[in-house]
């Protein structure tokens, strides 16, 4: 007997600058990354001075899902201003919660973030620092190495490069 495929839960998005996240919008983006970030991958340091320069893409759950209230957020990225990071627009700090991993939302994710940046930064390319071994997802998204692997807090990572969207 195979069970028929389960399908991610609903999210819903919000794309907001800094200011805009409010208290508890940057306290869940905060908690979220560390237990990720910080727990899971090592100590360093996640509060690095570009969140102020930044769009946030928060993925808050629409119903309950697996033991989380709606409206907890399980999924988070930033996009740097242009000439922070790089002189392009880079998106970064990309985290899912480790109860929506294999649902297919981190695809989802990435999705709406370089879609959200093809509209705030039109034609222009965007450029992440991506840990080495997730070189082939972000290259489902047009993302292409540009640098030798060197370790970013202790980690593998590779510059990759996404040419400008088409206007």
């Amino acid at each position: 007997m195979s069970m028929a495929p389960v399908s991610p839960p609903a999210i819903r998005w919000s794309w907001v600058r800094f200011e805009d996240l409010g208290l508890q919008g940057l306290y869940d983006a905060l908690q979220l990354r560390a237990r990720v970030f910080i727990l899971e991958q090592g100590p360093y340091l996640d509060p690095d001075g570009l969140d102020q320069h930044s769009w946030h893409l928060l993925g808050r759950l629409a119903q309950p899902h697996q033991g989380l209230p709606a409206g907890e957020l399980v999924l988070y990225l930033r996009a740097v201003d242009p000439g922070h990071k790089y002189d392009e627009p880079s998106l970064g700090r990309v985290v899912s919660h480790p109860a929506v991993r294999g649902s297919g939302l981190g695809r989802a994710l990435v999705q709406e973030g370089v879609a959200s940046c093809d509209r705030t930064w039109p034609g222009q390319a965007n450029h992440i620092s991506a840990q080495a071994h997730l070189a082939k997802f972000y290259g489902e998204f047009g993302y292409q190495p540009c640098s030798e692997v060197y370790l970013e807090d202790d980690i593998p990572h590779l510059s990759m490069l996404r040419p400008p969207c088409p206007i």
